[in-house]
Parts: C-alpha cells; structure tokens; sequence
C-alpha cells in the first residue's frame, strides 16, 4: 500500500509537470531505498501509465546497463544508497534537476550508517523541491535529517500508532525454548502450519549461515525450500524470491533483509526461528502476515539469550490483546532505556516542538 501511494503521487507530479510541457528537460524524481533489489520490477512501473522512464541503481548488479539507462535520460531515479552514491561519483547520475525525492525506510537507513550517502545525495538535489520521507520510528536523528532536508513546517501523517505496536490481525504465539530444540520444533510446526506444502511460509532467521543451514536441514527433512540472505548472490536471490513469490516454493527462509520492503500476498505464516535483535525488527518481520485486512500467525521462538527485549515484547503483545506466555514473564517486564550512540543510557531525547537554541554573546570584561 504504502509503494501504491507512492507511485500514485508520482504519476500526479509526472502528469502535471507534462501539462507544463517541460517534464523531460527540468524535472526528475529521485527515490531512495534500502534494499531495492526486491521490490525493483514493481517499482519501475511507475510512470509507464504517462510515458516516463525509469531506472532501478542497486548493488550486487552489473553498473553497465543501470549507467546506459542513465546516459539514454530518465524521468524517475530509484535507487540505493551505496549505488547511487558510486554512480554520482563517477558522473553518471547527476541529480541537479530533482524536483521530488522520495525517501525510505529513513530510520533504517541512518541506523545502518547510511547517513553520510543519504546527505551526500539530498545535497545534490535541487533546492526547490518537494520531498516526502517514510519512516517507522520517528527518532532524534530522523527529526534532525527532516528539519535540514525539507520544509521548516513539514506535514507529519501518523498511520497507527506512534509508539510501537504490532498488527492486530496476526496472531502472536510466543514460545520460550531451548536453542537445541528449535530445529525439531520448527519441522513439528511445519507439519501442522505447512502441511500442504502449498500455502506461504515465511520463516526468519539472524544471520546468513544460519538461514543457509535452517534451508539445508529443512530440504532434508522433505520441505522444498529457499532462503534469501546477503551471502547469496544477486541472482539466486531474485530466483529464490520469484519461487516464493509464484508459489512454486512456498517456504522460504530469509534474514531480515526480507523484514521490510517485501509486499507478498497470502503470506499466511511466519515463524520466527532467531528472535530479531530489536523488538522493532520483530514488529516488521510478522508485519508480512495479516496484509490487506487477511488474517496472520507468527510464532515466535525465544531463548535464553534474548531476554534482554522480553520487557518490550511482553508490552507488543499486550497492546495487540495476545497472549502472554508465564515462562516469558520470568525473564522480567523491564523495559530497557533506549540508549543513545555517543552518550549511552545518560541522555534525553529532543522532543519535536522544543524550542531552538539561542547565542549568547558576553561582553569582553578586559575592555572595561
């Protein structure tokens, strides 16, 4: 929905300026992404409907067709950051002519250190813009790159919630075990959840060689699988995501480069094998369950080791009218105060209407 829209507001921007008659000599769209590679054949659609042309800059591909793209002229940049970055750099992707730039996924992108690209970029656009800025949370660092980049008196749309909350309509089971006896727990819920081996399952892991293992252990145990990280390349990727996507292999296993961006229909499960390293993260990967206002079930395996978030996870269920398992309020409901990068736990966060800071100016007593 929220690339619908997008595109929606595109389209209208691309059609009025060809009204003006001066589309394709002054203007440009630029949208800037964190992982493109997923969602890049839905994305250069847009436009197509009024005759403008698009290109999709992202890494992991050849740069040659994505740089004759560019030296052929376009009307919508959509690309990621690192990409697009190189692309400026070697002259290829030049960005005067920016009228509207779309940026998303912000919080994301600053908290995995994609600042410096993503002011590099907006610095190169034009100063007469219009911008539009997606963001799940809404932290200083957000606030501080939205008060530089766009108007001083931006309009803020809240959809749900400010303060974190999961879908209501999934289904949140939450089972505290043991981290050896996940791989036989996991393949007991397949047998009830995936037992038709035609529905989508979406199964999420933490790191690369674990969800290349969990894919080896499930492909042995008579599931067709596949598995979507970052040690895989481009196009194994895109295949294994096409597989699921058609439901030729309807379980797949995925980091959480799947967690956001990934609109797929009818995802009826997902399981949660690795805890997410940050509640929000948890929000986002059953987030792809329970779309469209269809129904959704994640359940979720937490160890041990994850106690430290059982506070935020125990509120998330809360809030959503789940059920709270006995063996994960033993881990305690303290919710940890959200730390700050350079100044740890001693800090306070700016709120958004505080007010500007002021110079003050002493005189030189030496002088009197």
């Amino acid at each position: 929905m929220k690339y619908f829209s997008v595109a929606r507001v595109l389209v209208n921007h691309l059609q009025f300026n060809l009204m003006l008659g001066h589309i394709f000599l002054m203007d440009a769209i630029l949208l800037v992404l964190l992982l493109l590679d997923l969602i890049a054949d839905v994305l250069c659609e847009a436009g197509k409907s009024c005759g403008a042309r698009s290109v999709c800059l992202y890494g992991g591909t050849s740069k040659g067709p994505q740089i004759s793209a560019l030296k052929a002229g376009v009307d919508i940049v959509i690309g990621t950051p690192g990409r697009l970055k190189d692309l400026m750099e070697m002259g290829f992707c030049r960005l005067q002519e920016v009228s509207y730039v779309v940026l998303d996924e912000a919080d994301r992108m600053l908290d995995m250190g994609f600042e410096p690209e993503v002011r590099s970029i907006l610095s190169q656009t034009c100063s007469v813009r219009q911008m539009v800025m997606f963001s799940a949370t809404w932290p200083s660092s957000v606030h501080q790159l939205a008060q530089e980049f766009m108007d001083p008196n931006p309009v803020k749309v809240v959809v749900g919630s400010e303060d974190l909350a999961a879908n209501h309509d999934v289904m949140q089971i939450v089972e505290v075990l043991d981290d050896r006896a996940r791989d036989a727990r996991l393949i007991a819920l397949l047998e009830k959840y995936h037992k038709s081996q035609k529905n989508r399952v979406l199964v999420f892991v933490l790191y690369k060689k674990e969800a290349a293992r969990v894919e080896n252990m499930l492909q042995r145990s008579g599931f067709k699988a596949v598995s979507v990280h970052g040690d895989k390349a481009q196009r194994d990727r895109t295949n294994a995501l096409g597989l699921f996507k058609e439901g030729t292999c309807p379980l797949m296993v995925a980091t959480d480069v799947a967690a956001r961006g990934l609109d797929i229909p009818d995802v009826e499960v997902v399981i949660n094998y690795s805890f997410p390293l940050t509640t929000e993260d948890y929000v986002h990967r059953i987030g792809r369950t329970g779309r469209a206002g269809k129904k959704g079930v994640a359940h979720t395996f937490f160890m041990q080791e994850n106690k430290g978030l059982a506070g935020e996870l125990v509120n998330v269920l809360r809030e959503a009218g789940q059920i709270v398992p006995t063996d994960l309020t033993k881990f305690g409901t303290h919710v940890k105060k959200k730390e700050s990068k350079l100044y740890g736990a001693h800090f306070k966060e700016i709120s958004v209407d505080a007010p500007k800071s002021k110079k003050i100016t002493f005189d030189n007593s030496d002088e009197d």
